[in-house]
């Protein structure tokens, strides 16, 4: 048996074997071939292997999941045999004398960018599926062994060194129980993306990867960060009956979930939800959430070989707008950079990208990108209650100059005959000091504030959220962090604006009582939150928590605050 601590990313306990997910190298370089024939058996070698897998994955999941899940790995199995892809693979080794995986991507590469420049939504999805396509059969013939997550198809708990957004976003919470990371931090996008899945996560425990063998009973403990690997039977039977009473808590917080947030005394704040991709709109409905607080929508960007063209990011954004019926959905606009790259924008590498050339400074250099997902937005607008907000803002200049290209492709799509809404609210993420410093004089102008108090505290405290030796410096409770909070909040309703908070603090139960008390208008959290923060809200008096709010303003230390929180008999 060995005992793991790392971070508590997400809350639950799960208990199944270990999957190990290790990424293959798809890098293909060309060469020269002499026996064409063999370099044409090798190829459809390589494709009977991918048919075989794939109509038996396709069968599988009309088991389990029926026949309309299974349609993916029937359009999968369409352009796996379809001569318009396979025949000129087969025309450039001929001719050209190439190795087979080469032509393939080439091949492909033209497919794939047809695709996604096509007005229709369902071709544009067809980009995907040839992407994965291509994937398969490149896996054999580079000789390579890869599961994708998708395709697991037995409970598990995942192992991996780190997880990417997109590996996140194709587990199936049916199979995967959960997982554990070597690195990464409770902000990081592996630990989001978990709470949005509703899977416990333990992550940063330095040594998993390398403790753990396929197969092997795991236990992830994401109530207190712990991994036990091969557990013994008395603590196997222990972990048993947490994860049931965890459970049984749960059931007890779902009974809120078609409830109004409503303090002890009566008064009423927001609950919405942080969303990385339109698939997670169904967290928030099964959770009881009021809204989205924050659609994170550098996800659509990610993945991918290219920009997403203006026809893909507007039924993204329709879709989640549909889907919340008229809540309101907070947009963040591209916010790449720092740890989260795109291989295809080839930016220059900055000693310290976090503080670097990102987010809206990416966006009003690069405006041709921005307004292409401006357009987008805009277009959607007038599908349900949409909020634009824009990241990174350190200065008065950079949110008029956003602003003024927003009005720009307004007035373009007007020209056009093309409606948009005329209600859309504008406002900013305040993750910078400075900003947080003169929000009296940005809430003059803007409509509202979300607080990201993931960067905020890295750069109040001038430490790297992500640096495992300086992690005791990101203190979400100190006191200097609190009075910059008070000073957004304080700005807002002064001009009549409302403030909300989209950093993962936002659902911490320790920060709740104080957030309530210095009169946070809207909490935006993981899903999986929302219940649990209701539940706690209920039992807590504003005019009380005004009271505790004022005390920990004026204490010293983190610890100290923590100490006041604790001290609440709730």
């Amino acid at each position: 048996m060995v005992k793991l601590e790392g971070i508590a990313a997400s809350a639950g306990v799960a208990i199944a074997p270990a999957f190990k997910l290790e990424h293959p190298d798809y890098t293909v370089t060309k060469r020269d071939i002499q026996d064409i024939p063999a370099e044409i058996a090798k190829l459809d070698e390589a494709l009977a292997k991918s048919q075989q897998e794939l109509e038996s994955i396709k069968e599988r999941t009309r088991q389990e999941l029926g026949d309309k899940k299974a349609e993916i790995f029937e359009s999968h199995l369409l352009i796996l045999n379809d001569p318009e892809l396979i025949n000129p693979v087969r025309d450039k080794i001929t001719e050209d004398s190439i190795n087979a995986e080469y032509a393939l991507n080439e091949t492909a590469a033209q497919f794939i960018s047809m695709f996604e420049n096509m007005k229709s939504a369902y071709l544009q999805e067809r980009a995907a599926d040839m992407r994965d396509v291509t994937k398969r059969i490149l896996t054999h013939l580079l000789g390579l062994t890869y599961v994708n997550p998708a395709e697991i198809d037995k409970e598990v708990i995942v192992i991996a060194e780190d997880l990417t957004p997109s590996d996140t976003a194709q587990l199936n919470r049916k199979y995967v129980l959960g997982f554990t990371t070597n690195i990464g931090g409770r902000t990081s996008h592996s630990a989001i993306m978990a709470r949005s899945l509703e899977i416990p996560a333990v992550v940063g425990t330095k040594e998993v990867v390398a403790k753990v063998n396929n197969g092997d009973l795991i236990i992830v403990d994401g109530l207190d960060g712990k991994v036990i690997i091969n557990p013994t039977e008395e603590l196997l039977e222990q972990y048993k009956h947490k994860q049931k009473v965890y459970q049984e808590q749960r059931a007890e917080w779902n009974k809120l979930r078609d409830e109004h947030t409503v303090s002890k005394d009566g008064v009423h704040v927001e609950l919405a939800a942080n969303i990385g991709t339109p698939n997670d709109v169904q967290g928030i409905l099964d959770n009881g959430g009021e809204g989205v607080g924050l659609y994170r929508t550098e996800f659509l960007y990610m993945g991918r070989d290219k920009l997403p063209s203006e026809e893909i990011q507007f039924n993204a954004y329709k879709t989640v707008l549909e889907r919340m019926e008229g809540k309101p959905v907070v947009v963040r606009t591209l916010d790449i950079g720092g740890d989260k790259e795109l291989p295809y924008l080839d930016l220059p590498k900055e000693m310290n990208p976090f503080l670097g050339f990102r987010a809206i400074r990416l966006c009003l250099d690069r405006t041709d990108i921005f307004r292409t997902q401006l357009r987008a937005l805009l277009r959607a607008s007038v599908y349900g209650n949409l909020r634009i907000m824009f990241p990174m803002i350190a200065t008065l200049d950079e949110f008029r100059n956003a602003k003024g290209l927003l009005q720009e492709e307004q007035a373009k799509l007007a020209s056009e005959g093309i409606e948009v809404s005329d209600s859309i609210q504008l406002g900013i993420m305040v993750e910078i000091p400075s900003t947080a410093i003169i929000a009296d004089q940005f809430a003059k102008e803007v409509d509202f504030f979300s607080i990201g108090t993931n960067d905020l505290i890295q750069y109040t405290m001038a430490a790297d959220r992500m640096n495992e030796r300086v992690s005791y410096l990101y203190q979400p409770y100190n006191p200097a962090i609190l009075r910059l909070v008070k000073m957004v909040i304080d700005a807002a309703h002064k001009e009549g604006r409302w403030a909300g908070m989209c950093g993962e603090m936002a659902g911490d139960t320790t920060a709740i009582p104080l957030l309530l008390g210095l009169g946070l208008d809207e909490f935006s959290m993981s899903a999986t939150s929302i219940l649990p923060a209701r539940s706690l809200i209920s039992k807590l008096s504003k005019a009380d928590m005004q009271e505790l709010a004022a005390k920990a303003l004026d204490m010293q230390t983190n610890d100290q605050v923590i100490a006041l929180v604790n001290s609440l008999d709730v």
